[in-house]
């Protein structure tokens, strides 16, 4: 069940470790799994990297083995939080997004309400609710660059920045239609709107403005940029991947996804592999050093909404709009060294 798509969520501490991330120039070592609960990575920087300007990671994370994994999660604790905003027809919460440090969550539902929640307190009482939209919101997204900052889109036809430690609206810019995806561009300078009317919208967040709607030719659903922020993806209602330059939009690169339209999609932390999930409920596995669908993976019983790796990028899951779950899968491609990848060698 899509936690997106239901008014009562249940959220444990391992979720939090499922959407963190790491940007692709970070390089890991000395994993490890001891007696603690808690989860630790050592992070190393590689030759003439420059560390990039990014909100605090949460500590203490390690990663575990994919024999480990399965003991270790059904011992962890579940809580429930209840928002009454998300009750009866036409109210379903839409989107969920945990903050860069893990420390907040953002939901947004079709009932016009946009919510900050405490992870570590479950009562409604202890959340905040941001008031300024007039339809139901879609999407929210945080910046990657600025902790306190959130971005959520709506049906009303603007995208509105959050300053969630004074709980104010800063900005609210006007995209000319219904609003449905947001993603941020590594830097936080771009955040790219989709419309539902299959059209992309570049917001520049230094000045607040939008930049002319792209026209995309064909149904185009979510969107995720590279971790170099030059490319740009983009899942199509015709099971195919786009890989386009960014800001020119030219095509790179096509991905023969699947066969029926691709819903999701999103860049493991390392870089090494994207997750495409498809309504044909499967999720595609891609090497992005030679665009090779290296894993399929089929635990799905409906259409994969949404998709999300570990820390690590050693587990991926995708979520579904039915079943009673999120599926969790050890995704082990290509163990071997590999020196670089050329995003944009295939065109």
């Amino acid at each position: 069940m899509s936690l997106a798509s239901v008014g009562s969520w249940s959220l444990g501490s391992t979720v939090h470790k499922f959407l963190e991330s790491l940007p692709a120039n970070y390089s890991t070592s000395g994993f490890e799994l001891n007696d603690s609960s808690e989860f630790d990575l050592d992070v190393n920087y590689g030759d003439n990297v420059v560390a990039p300007l990014m909100a605090p990671a949460p500590p203490y994370r390690r990663s575990i083995s994919k024999e480990r994994f399965p003991s270790l999660y059904t011992t962890l604790r579940t809580q429930v939080y209840n928002d009454p905003a998300g009750r009866g027809p036409g109210s379903a919460l839409r989107s969920i997004a945990w903050s860069p440090t893990g420390t907040l969550i953002a939901t947004g539902s079709a009932s016009r309400v946009l919510r900050v929640w405490n992870p570590e307190k479950a009562s409604v009482k202890n959340s905040t609710e941001l008031k300024g939209h007039n339809g139901g919101i879609e999407c929210v997204a945080w910046n990657p660059i600025v902790e306190a900052q959130l971005a959520s889109c709506s049906t009303d036809g603007t995208v509105r920045f959050w300053d969630v430690r004074s709980n104010a609206s800063i900005a609210e810019v006007k995209i000319g239609g219904e609003g449905l995806t947001l993603a941020w561009a590594p830097d936080g300078d771009v955040l790219m709107v989709g419309r539902k009317d299959d059209s992309l919208v570049p917001i520049f967040t230094s000045t607040m403005t939008a930049s002319e709607p792209l026209q995309q030719p064909i149904q185009t659903n979510q969107t995720t940029f590279s971790h170099s922020g030059q490319e740009l993806f983009l899942t199509t209602g015709d099971g195919r991947v786009k890989i386009v330059d960014y800001p020119a939009m030219s095509t790179l690169h096509t991905l023969y996804a699947h066969t029926s339209a691709c819903c999701a999609i999103e860049l493991c932390p390392r870089g090494k592999n994207l997750a495409v999930g498809g309504s044909d409920a499967l999720i595609s596995l891609w090497d992005t050093t030679d665009w090779v669908c290296r894993h399929t993976l089929g635990e799905g019983i409906g259409p994969i909404r949404s998709v999300g790796f570990s820390f690590d990028g050693s587990f991926v899951a995708g979520g579904s709009d039915e079943g009673n779950g999120i599926g969790i899968v050890s995704q082990f491609l290509n163990r071997k060294k590999k020196r670089g990848r050329n995003i944009r060698s295939d065109s």
